[in-house]
């Protein structure tokens, strides 16, 4: 094995080594991983603040405050607001019940030619109450379980107090972290990783800080629309669909689909259920065409399919913790991939041609008109060696 070789073995296993241990912490990264994001987020100001003149310390001192100022206000804001229209929907819940088995469920059985018996409401209560001692039995596993895990509620509690320390330390000593971690980069690959880096840092900047806008935008969209419309849980909903919208079309699939059960419930009449229908579509119009292309942009370039992929995904493999860097790492991915699908065109792999093929034929392809397609082998001609 080659020293160019035996290089390139090492980095991929520390590459591998990294992510293993990633895999590994995962359970004890998440707060963590908020803390370096809110860092991530605060580091363009203080570096502003700092370009001002002021010392590091104060400026990110003075960007803390405003964050835990600007998260104050929003849980002064935001908790009130959630508790009434949480209080609100807990009150409708008979309304939606009785709409439920008096109307959608006799014309679900009409429409789709059911049996009567199939959503038979009595044959249900029967069926919750013959398995009423195993529920039983289940309650108590998982009440004791809860008992047991008391530990964990200390663990939540001291990750909810650990996020803002980690976060100011972060945010403090966030350039001499770059600068540290480039100077143990390999020199090989250090010119390689610090345009990577960069390229990274702009598609993250434009997904984090707009994305974060965008459902901050849409959530105040959705909510003051449908309570325009007089839905007494629109701002609950609103606000829901706005969180979602980060998974593509998410957003507007269960916002649309909840409001359109609480109209049909409330009002139950087509007007109301129109002016519902136009506040989604116009709120589609507004993320599609204003929105993103204007707080976002086009830099990250991320398919839907993709992003729904990415957000399963990290999911399954980190639980709470991959759904939280499912996006951000899909962006850095992407730009890893775009400059491995850029070696790969430069490389001779691509480029250089191979001889031809002798056993593939050319083949003469003829579609006539009824649709039928008819292909025909055409013999390439003898040189004049071969004849």
């Amino acid at each position: 094995m080659n020293e160019d070789n035996a290089r390139r073995w090492q980095l991929l296993a520390i590459v591998v080594a990294i992510g293993w241990l990633v895999w590994l912490l995962a359970p004890v990264l998440m707060p963590f991983a908020v803390a370096a994001t809110l860092a991530y987020l605060g580091d363009p100001l203080a570096d502003r603040l700092e370009r001002l003149g002021l010392g590091r310390t104060l400026a990110v001192s003075i960007v803390f405050v405003v964050l835990v100022l600007l998260f104050v206000g929003a849980l002064l804001l935001l908790v009130p607001l959630v508790s009434r229209q949480v209080e609100n929907l807990i009150g409708n819940l008979p309304r939606y019940g009785d709409w439920i088995q008096n109307t959608a469920l006799p014309w679900l059985q009409v429409k789709l030619h059911l049996d009567p018996h199939v959503f038979d409401t009595q044959r249900l209560v029967a069926a919750v109450k013959e398995h009423l001692g195993s529920i039983g039995s289940v309650a108590g596993v998982v009440l004791g379980k809860v008992s047991r895990s008391s530990i964990g509620v200390v663990m939540w509690l001291s990750n909810l107090v650990l996020i803002p320390v980690v976060a100011f330390y972060l945010l403090r000593d966030w350039d001499r972290l770059v600068a540290y971690i480039d100077r143990q980069l390999p020199r090989s690959v250090e010119p390689t990783v610090a345009h990577l880096a960069r390229e990274a840092d702009g598609v993250l900047g434009a997904f984090v800080r707009g994305q974060l806008l965008v459902m901050l935008a849409l959530g105040l969209f959705y909510g003051a629309g449908l309570g325009a419309v007089g839905l007494s849980v629109g701002p609950l909903i609103g606000m829901i669909a706005g969180l979602l919208s980060f998974v593509p079309y998410l957003g507007f699939i269960s916002g649309f689909a909840a409001a359109i059960i609480a109209v049909l419930v409330q009002y139950g009449d087509w007007t109301h259920l129109l002016l519902v229908c136009a506040v989604f579509v116009v709120g589609q119009l507004l993320e599609g065409y204003v929105l993103v292309p204007k707080l976002v942009g086009d830099k990250i370039g991320l398919h839907p399919v993709a992003v729904m992929f990415a957000v399963l995904a990290g999911g399954y493999l980190f639980g709470f913790l991959g759904v939280l860097l499912a996006l951000p790492a899909a962006s850095v991915i992407l730009v890893v991939l775009r400059y491995l699908m850029e070696r790969y065109r430069m490389s001779d792999l691509y480029t250089v041609e191979g001889p031809q093929d002798p056993v593939i034929a050319e083949v003469d392809i003829t579609v006539r008109r009824d649709g039928s397609v008819e292909a025909e082998a055409v013999t390439p001609p003898k040189d004049d060696d071969d004849a």
